[in-house]
């Protein structure tokens, strides 16, 4: 029988099978920030900046709206899976960018309504017909999207996970905020993150919970017996800062979703109000570069204080 960690790592490989080269990008510009945003552009084109860092991650690249000249928006820390953690830096840090068609992805959240196509087929019609109402009420405002390469983290070593999340607030969002159109409350600041960045998204998020407004994990790579260290973490974080909003999702053939779906449960039975989803789709890239996409981006645009 696989031990839980060789299962766990064998899972977290599986999701980079299957990549594709040959994804559709959304306008998108790398030109210095302030001659990008000097002239207000169509809402959905994005500027991709690319930084090399000093610490436990040396890349990241941060997707910035170039429409609505002299507004702020809301910070979004979304972490790539593993596949991307086995890739040099420089390529790691454009998972969500480039593989996983983030930068579509806001395209067409301002520019409803989402199709079954934008979801690479793998839509609920139900789910799908609520999101394009909500989004005729209430438009996509738009994230800085900051995707920091995310290294071959060790998740049963505590303090391997915690340095990245020091990482991330000592070094990465100082950055941000300093040199992007971002918000800085921690209210209008969130993290996320899909299968190894899913389960460090919750470690770090829930660890953090005064830096941050809300907290997500897209197919995160835990095991059953970690249901109840992560519940005891949800209680302490809302505890500390009831206002936090926490998600988990899965999908109906995502590797994890057992244990996924027995933390939503526990969470529930011990008072931790949090949002859920369990949608369509496998773990895998066309995942990240369908529901997955729009789920993290659409929940994130929602909870995050403008």
């Amino acid at each position: 029988m696989l031990s839980r960690r060789t299962f766990l790592l064998a899972a977290l490989a599986a999701c980079s099978r299957r990549e594709s080269a040959a994804v559709e990008s959304a306008p998108t510009t790398t030109l210095p920030l302030p001659d990008a945003r000097a002239t207000d552009v169509g809402r959905g084109a994005t500027q991709l900046l690319e930084w090399t860092l000093d610490g436990i991650s040396t890349r990241a690249a941060v997707v910035v709206p170039a429409w609505g000249a002299g507004t702020r928006f809301p910070v979004l820390v979304a972490l790539h899976g593993r596949g991307e953690s086995l890739k040099p830096p420089s390529a790691g840090a454009m998972g969500w960018p480039k593989d996983y068609a983030l930068t579509r992805a806001i395209a067409r959240a301002c520019a409803p309504p989402l199709t079954d196509a934008d979801y690479e087929g793998m839509s609920d019609p139900a789910r799908l017909a609520s999101t394009n109402r909500d989004l005729a009420a209430r438009p996509f405002r738009g994230l800085v999207v900051v995707c920091p390469w995310v290294p071959d983290l060790d998740l049963l070593k505590e303090a391997e996970v915690q340095r990245f999340g020091r990482f991330v607030l000592d070094v990465l969002l100082p950055r941000v905020r300093k040199e992007t159109p971002a918000l800085s409350a921690p209210e209008s600041t969130g993290i996320d993150g899909v299968s190894l960045g899913g389960a460090v998204a919750l470690r770090v998020g829930l660890s953090q919970p005064g830096q941050f407004g809300a907290v997500g994990a897209l197919q995160p790579a835990i095991g059953e017996e970690r249901v109840q260290e992560l519940t005891e973490l949800a209680r302490a974080a809302r505890s500390k800062r009831p206002g936090l909003k926490l998600r988990l999702t899965t999908s109906h053939e995502d590797y994890f979703r057992p244990a996924v779906t027995k933390l939503t449960e526990s969470w529930s039975a011990n008072g931790v109000a949090h949002d859920f989803a369990d949608v369509p789709g496998p773990h895998d890239y066309p995942f990240n570069r369908g529901p997955g996409a729009y789920e993290m981006l659409l929940w994130q645009d929602r909870m995050l204080a403008g």
